[in-house]
């Protein structure tokens, strides 16, 4: 039975992917290059330490200046992110899931500090019970430590928690945790090779939670 919900972040609450790629790979046109979308999906959901500037060296095959195209980069990411919105359904799935008196935890690859500032600006912020980042593991996604922890930070079993998650490495970490998972790709992540889940939503506005949660029910029956 599911007792609680976690979210993933980047890509699925907020679609900071779709916009990062975009802005990546402008940049990488007005240098002549390109940074192939398979590439960039390797990075998607996780923290490899891959640096796009220095694949943009490789293919250039010069230097440029890294703390410039950084700047420029951030500035205009930043930007655009402040234009943006929550992805459709989202605010819908976490009041119901309120009102159905489910635990709400988030666990994401990125920072504490950048997650909870864009869910105050999104005005979500206060839905989570439980925020597990990349400060509070070693390990990120596909590693299943931050699926883990929130879990425990919610005091529920994993079989009682089903994620909801936009990446291949985030859905794994779900799975390897021992969870439900629900993936709702972007853009970016829509042509990612998943492992197998529960379900598969374009958007959460697709289907309300209750006939989701339902549905997942019968499919673990099924199993």
């Amino acid at each position: 039975m599911i007792k609680g919900i976690i979210f993933d972040f980047d890509g699925l609450i907020f679609d900071t992917e779709t916009h990062q790629y975009h802005i990546l790979q402008e940049m990488f046109s007005e240098h002549g290059s390109e940074l192939p979308l398979a590439l960039w999906q390797n990075e998607v959901g996780t923290d490899s330490g891959f640096s796009p500037f220095h694949y943009m060296e490789e293919q250039i095959g010069k230097q440029v200046e890294h703390a410039l195209l950084e700047k420029q980069y951030e500035e205009k990411f930043l930007s655009t992110l402040a234009q943006e919105k929550a992805r459709d359904g989202v605010e819908d799935y976490l009041r119901m899931a309120q009102e159905m008196e489910l635990k709400i935890g988030l666990a994401s690859s990125s920072s504490y500090r950048w997650v909870s500032g864009h869910l105050k600006k999104l005005g979500l912020f206060d839905y989570f019970q439980c925020i597990r980042t990349s400060d509070h593991v070693e390990k990120v996604k596909p590693d299943p430590a931050l699926y883990i922890q929130a879990a425990q930070c919610l005091d529920l079993a994993p079989e009682n928690c089903l994620v909801f998650e936009d990446s291949a490495h985030g859905a794994t970490a779900a799975k390897r945790a021992g969870m439900g998972c629900v993936i709702v790709p972007n853009k970016i992540t829509s042509t990612m090779d998943f492992c197998e889940v529960e379900h598969r939503l374009d958007s959460m506005a697709d289907m309300p939670l209750t006939e989701l949660l339902e549905y997942v029910a019968s499919v673990k029956i099924n199993r």
